[in-house]
C-alpha cells in the first residue's frame, strides 16, 4: 500500500511538471485525471464504489466549477465597468446576484452530500474532504515551485 502511494505521488509530480504550456482544457483534464487517481487511492475505493461514486462527484465538481466561474466572471465584468460609477440600484442587484450564486453553490453541496452518503461511509466522506484539501495543497505547491524556477 505504501509503495502504491509513493508511485502515485511520483506520477503526480511528473505529471505536474509535464504541463509545459498546453491549452487550458488540456491542463484541466490532466489535473482532473490526477485528482481522480489521488482521491481513489486516498479513499481506497473498490471498483464498485468507484463506479458509483465518480459520476456523482464529477457532476458535483462540474457544477461547482460552472457556478464559481460564472460568479467570478460576472463580478469581474461589473468591476471592470468602473464600479465607481455604479448606482446603488446596480450595487444591490450585484449583491443579490452574488448571494444567489452562493446559495446555488451551497444547495449543490447539500445535494452532493445527500447523494454521496448513499455510496460512501461517513469516514470515507471525511477522507474525501481531506483528500480534496491535500490534493489542492500539493497542486498549489507545485504551481508555486514551478513559478520560482521560471
Amino acid at each position: 500500500m505504501k509503495t502504491k502511494k509513493i508511485l502515485l505521488f511520483i506520477l503526480f509530480i511528473l505529471s505536474i511538471h509535464s504541463f509545459a504550456q498546453p491549452k487550458f482544457e488540456e491542463k484541466k483534464d490532466q489535473i482532473k485525471a490526477l485528482k481522480v487517481s489521488f482521491i481513489t487511492n486516498e479513499l481506497s475505493l473498490t471498483s464498485d464504489e468507484a463506479a458509483r461514486f465518480w459520476p456523482i462527484y464529477n457532476e458535483f465538481d462540474d457544477k461547482q466549477f460552472e457556478l464559481r466561474h460564472r460568479k467570478m466572471k460576472s463580478f469581474n465584468q461589473r468591476l471592470d465597468d468602473d464600479f465607481n460609477k455604479m448606482s446603488e440600484k446596480d450595487a444591490i442587484a450585484l449583491l443579490t446576484q452574488m448571494q444567489n450564486t452562493e446559495d446555488e453553490i451551497y444547495q449543490n453541496q447539500k445535494k452532493f452530500m445527500s447523494n454521496v452518503k448513499k455510496v460512501l461511509s461517513p469516514l470515507q466522506i471525511i477522507k474525501l474532504k481531506k483528500a480534496e484539501i491535500d490534493f489542492n495543497k500539493k497542486l498549489l505547491q507545485q504551481y508555486r515551485h514551478k513559478g520560482q524556477r521560471n
